[in-house]
């Protein structure tokens, strides 16, 4: 899957480096923090550990790949050509519980399933495990808005 393609997210806010697998509820991908991003400079000095809210925003990134890639409202959905469009936009956390740290050169292993869909609103589980064990899990929401929504065009004095 062609990530950028995808996603509209850019780096350094880009945290997914690879999918493994996907379908049309599923995706499994992987981040591979190196040290160097900006998440992780000063969280925490001489220990850093990629904080939790960047973690949560894994699982979001890996969710909008399914979204766009398995359920967009245009055929072969392109972030850089597509137009009209913001898809998998944060709607809500549901639930998220932080069980143990990821550090630089860890692995992270980002697993989301799709567990409902009602119309353009998308329900998720996510987790992220590194060594085969699971440091964090969540349940979360997206929508598919109308982008000039996400402009803030749609405000009647345009801010």
């Amino acid at each position: 899957m062609n990530i950028l393609k995808r996603l509209h997210h850019r780096p350094p806010y880009l945290l997914i480096n690879d999918v493994l697998e996907h379908s049309a509820k599923q995706l499994t991908a992987v981040s591979l923090p190196t040290g160097d991003e900006f998440y992780l400079q000063g969280h925490f000095p001489g220990t850093p550990v990629v904080p939790g809210a960047i973690m949560q925003e894994m699982t979001t990134q890996a969710a909008g790949l399914l979204i766009t890639e398995h359920h967009s409202p245009v055929a072969d959905y392109d972030s850089e050509k597509t137009k009209g469009w913001a898809l998998g936009v944060m709607r809500a956390v549901h639930n998220a519980k932080f069980k143990s740290f990821a550090r630089p050169g860890d692995r992270m292993v980002v697993k989301v399933e799709l567990i409902d869909q009602v119309d353009a609103v998308f329900r998720f589980k996510g987790k992220i495990e590194v060594d085969g064990t699971t440091i964090m899990f969540n349940e979360f929401s997206l929508v598919n808005i109308d982008e000039e929504k996400l402009r803030g065009l749609h405000l009647a004095d345009g801010r």
